[in-house]
């Protein structure tokens, strides 16, 4: 397989966001070269997207977690570039994961108290480490794009939802039959799925004919000092544990578009597993888009490292560039 062969060993620092775990490699990935984190990501796509599939699948991951690779960053005065993926693929920005990232740099010793900010593929994103250990993350604008969008889901009847960028795209669905409780996790995975397709389906996409590849139910928050509770389904057909940073500024986007939210309220979204993001937006310094305004969302959690570890490559393991399922395509021959 191209780019692995003297893959032996790489070490990771996991963490978890408000329940959702984050796995960074710090050592032992790929030279992705010196240009653009979206130019680094797809020469990690087309050229060792084994290593992805081999740190991120069973047995060493989960259909839940999601990687960081570690860069250099173009501009030296960002803490780091990095690039995300999943069991699935790539993500263009990652809201738990820059909290977990942010939290693993500063146990590494590589970040203090204060300001930073990070290289991704779809843009620079800053955030500030508190002294509490609470991390605020400053997101790239987000907007929506459509609004009261309608599509037919076989067994479902007619669904209504808005397309909305987050640092990936969303559709969001206020109305529906279901609680938002982890006991109903398996009927909101099966209706979450059905949305995914139906929306392949019927070829609704963000900009740019751009895959929707996260579905976001809305419902009434459980605790009354929150604003809300959401249930994502990621790609990968894995749901988020944590209320979803990304999600959240599309959220975001959306409420102030409708005037329900203003500029510096702050919105407290509980996840499926009751852990909270505390949210804020303020209107981008940027024309104006015709289906609504640009957002800068910034996103508060915490994160906690749970392992500092080295993953281990046999030559004659069969499954060290992990275990496929259907769906999961292999990696790079």
């Amino acid at each position: 397989m191209t780019g692995v062969t003297s893959m032996k060993q790489i070490r990771v620092i996991d963490s978890h966001t408000a329940g959702e775990p984050t796995r960074t490699i710090i050592q032992g990935g790929p030279d992705l070269g010196t240009g653009s984190m979206l130019q680094r990501k797809q020469k990690f796509a087309q050229q060792f997207d084994a290593i992805r599939t081999a740190v991120t699948l069973e047995p060493r991951g989960s259909d839940i977690l999601v990687c960081a690779l570690l860069q250099e960053p173009v501009d030296p005065t960002c803490a780091a570039g990095v690039i995300f993926f999943n069991n699935v693929g790539y993500l263009g920005m990652c809201g738990h994961g820059t909290i977990g990232v942010a939290q693993t740099l500063f146990h590494l010793g590589r970040i203090s108290i204060g300001t930073h900010r990070l290289e991704t593929p779809v843009g620079e994103v800053s955030f500030e480490y508190q002294a509490d250990g609470r991390v605020t993350v400053q997101n790239v604008p987000s907007f929506r794009t459509a609004q009261k969008v309608m599509v037919e889901v076989p067994e479902y009847g007619l669904v209504c939802g808005d397309v909305a960028w987050g640092g990936n795209w969303f559709f969001l669905i206020d109305q529906h039959p279901f609680r938002l409780e982890l006991a109903e996790a398996d009927s909101l995975i099966r209706f979450t799925q059905s949305v995914k397709r139906a929306l392949i389906a019927n070829h609704i996409t963000g900009d740019n004919q751009q895959e929707i590849d996260h579905i976001e139910l809305f419902g009434p928050a459980h605790d009354a000092r929150n604003q809300g509770r959401n249930f994502v389904l990621c790609p990968g057909n894995a749901y988020d544990r944590s209320p979803c940073g990304t999600g959240t500024s599309a959220k975001v986007a959306c409420l102030m578009a409708d005037g329900k939210l203003e500029p510096n309220q702050v919105w407290r979204q509980e996840s499926i597993i009751g852990s909270v993001f505390a949210a804020t937006g303020i209107l981008a310094e940027v024309p104006s888009r015709d289906a609504g305004i640009v957002v800068i969302p910034r996103i508060t959690g915490n994160a906690y490292v749970t392992a500092d570890a080295q993953l281990l490559f046999h030559e004659d393991d069969p499954f060290q560039y992990g275990i496929y399922s259907a769906g999961i395509p292999k990696p790079n021959a």
